[in-house]
């Protein structure tokens, strides 16, 4: 047996582990700051950028964090978190952008495996989806060391942070570029579908009598790492596509969340 059938699932493992890390964390500063939504609008509004990106002979990722972006610039010019309309706008815009994204792929003659860009395909991950992991998961470290007070700031009161001289709608689209990019580099691994569970339900189990953003970040990602590490495992017993096993997984613990009464 070559070396390469006995490690072709390294590559997959450590996409796993860095998203299973990355994803909860980022979900964790987002429902803080009340914009877990926009994981929802944004994991649907990256599909047209993917599209467009492939016809113009452009990497499909630059083209899903531009659409992705684009797609939560609309939403927040259109409405605020206020606004009685904000979830209905929201909502319109994502299934807007996602059948916008379907009617251009025949139009511009381009073959897309929508299967694998919604619900993912790790297990034929390479080194360049692994790269791109890390690139997110560096950004998004960087924006928690150099903005972590701000960004507390921002998700506790952020009309006080305006009027301290925080720009608060250049932290909120620096966080949005950063979920774009999050979703878009976690599409090998679960999809820009299914990520929405990973951003979602570790978020929940780890925010839980956390007594600070720093502490649920923390618990969040450990929840997450193991969720994600078990539907990997879980994955390649049964032959089963991992990303679908993981989001299932976020569903059980979800259960479990609600039984014991933490959520």
């Amino acid at each position: 047996m070559s070396f390469f059938n006995l490690t072709w699932w390294i590559v997959p493992l450590i996409i796993t582990i860095f998203s299973g890390i990355l994803c909860p964390a980022m979900g964790t500063v987002l429902i803080t700051h009340r914009r877990l939504l926009q994981v929802n609008l944004i994991s649907h509004c990256v599909l047209p950028g993917l599209a467009l990106a492939l016809a113009l002979g452009i990497h499909p990722s630059i083209g899903g964090v531009i659409s992705g972006l684009t797609g939560a610039i609309i939403a927040e010019s259109l409405t605020n978190k206020k606004s009685e309309n904000y979830e209905a706008i929201m909502n319109t815009i994502l299934a807007g952008m996602l059948g916008f994204g379907v009617l251009i792929i025949p139009l511009l003659g381009i073959r897309i495996d929508l299967e694998a860009v919604l619900f993912g395909d790790l297990l034929t991950a390479n080194l360049g989806d692994l790269l791109r992991t890390l690139i997110a998961f560096l950004i998004f470290c960087s924006l928690i060391i150099f903005g972590y007070e701000k960004i507390i700031y921002v998700g506790l009161d952020s009309e006080g942070a305006a009027a301290n001289g925080i720009n608060v709608s250049l932290l909120n689209l620096a966080l949005s570029f950063t979920t774009a990019l999050v979703i878009v580099s976690s599409m090998s691994a679960v999809g820009v579908i299914l990520v929405i569970a990973l951003l979602s339900t570790p978020t929940l189990l780890g925010v839980s009598k956390a007594p600070s953003l720093r502490v649920a970040m923390i618990k969040s990602s450990i929840f997450g790492l193991f969720i994600s590490v078990l539907g990997f495992i879980i994955s390649l017993v049964f032959n089963l596509s991992p990303g679908p096993a993981i989001s299932v997984l976020c569903v059980i613990s979800l259960i479990f969340l609600k039984k014991d009464k933490r959520l």
